[in-house]
């Protein structure tokens, strides 16, 4: 019994050892179908398997581009060759958000854009019942010009989903409009009703809001600044916040999270704490860094870089599977590459699960 003790807490202390590891894998690159792959999402559907959504093409705004879809099923170690899961002659696609639902239905919001610009988008929607090997046809989710979706919903306390949606304005590709702004859609599952919140406002616009909810009526959002790509000193994340259930939303303020006009994401993990992940940095899209919260948004003292260097890592997107894995993809190489970070919380608090 001696030894056998000693057995278990050698390996309980391997395990907590390793906790502290991030494995980074390659998903795909060029060598698929499409040479732009920007940006991707995932979820885990009920049977286990992750499941990748990401658009792809000769470029961001390539009439070629389509949504394509890929599975890793659970316990295997490959992906699934990228499949088109959504495409519109003609039109360029974007965003795919994947979601699988409660009820088990799989959700795929993605972006359709009808100009030259973003800010001539709307955003459209595929259903799955069959945990995402087939899909229905499309169908508009908001008809509003410059409509756009970026990062996946959340299950309200009452059981209402919450979407992230925001408003692009202006004609230049290189620059968002001071007018763009950040909303949300609310879905009542019972009645199967959409509805608007009020807009979120800024001085120099904001989009792709990322929301937690903290207790039945406090909601907090994270998002990305407006803007243009030019160097500044005034790159900084700003937060939202509703105070009665995620109708009514307040304007936007800064942070003093650094944010290079780049794509964010913010998830509340299994135990509660609060995970934010995004560049730290003003005017580069470098490093990516993981920041937890364990005291309910008052403070982020825990931040570890999981990927930095000479490289862009943008789009990050999170989720905890039901193990409590934490999984982030996000898309490197000049927007040909997605890549795939998988760790545990620990890996960035530094404190090892109890032996």
């Amino acid at each position: 019994m001696r030894y056998f003790g000693l057995y278990v807490l050698l390996c309980s202390a391997l395990s907590a050892a390793e906790s502290y590891n991030i494995e980074i894998f390659r998903v795909f690159g060029p060598e698929h179908p499409g040479q732009y792959k920007h940006p991707a999402s995932i979820t885990q559907l009920a049977n286990g398997d992750l499941y990748i959504a990401y658009y792809g093409g000769t470029g961001e705004y390539g009439d070629d581009t389509a949504v394509y879809g890929a599975r890793l099923g659970a316990g295997e170690n490959h992906w699934s060759p990228p499949t088109v899961i959504a495409d519109t002659p003609d039109r360029g696609e974007g965003n795919p958000v994947v979601w699988q639902a409660p009820d088990g239905r799989v959700w795929l919001f993605y972006v359709n854009r009808y100009g030259e610009t973003w800010s001539n988008a709307r955003v459209k929607v595929k259903i799955s019942d069959d945990g995402a090997q087939s899909w229905s046809d499309s169908f508009m989710l908001n008809f509003e010009e410059g409509t756009m979706v970026r990062g996946q919903p959340i299950v309200l306390n009452n059981g209402d989903y919450l979407l992230p949606m925001y408003h692009e304005t202006g004609a230049d590709r290189e620059r968002t409009g001071p007018s763009t702004c950040s909303y949300f859609m609310r879905y009542d599952p019972v009645t199967k009703k959409w509805s608007e919140t009020n807009r979120i406002t800024s001085p120099m616009g904001n989009l792709q809001a990322q929301v937690v909810q903290l207790t039945d009526s406090y909601l907090i959002a994270y998002l990305r600044r407006g803007g243009d790509f030019l160097p500044t000193e005034r790159g900084y994340m700003l937060r939202a916040e509703s105070r009665d259930g995620g109708y009514c939303w307040s304007d936007a303020v800064e942070t003093a999270f650094k944010n290079p006009n780049s794509a964010i994401d913010f998830i509340k993990l299994n135990n509660g704490h609060l995970l934010l992940v995004y560049n730290d940095n003003m005017n580069e899209r470098t490093p990516l860094t993981v920041a937890i919260s364990v005291d309910g948004d008052k403070s982020y003292p825990h931040r570890r870089h999981i990927a930095g260097g000479d490289n862009t890592f943008a789009y990050p997107y999170a989720i905890q599977t039901a193990d409590d894995t934490i999984h982030i993809v996000y898309t490197t190489n000049n927007r040909t590459t997605i890549m795939h970070a998988v760790f545990d919380e620990y890996a960035i608090i530094g404190q090892p699960p109890e032996l």
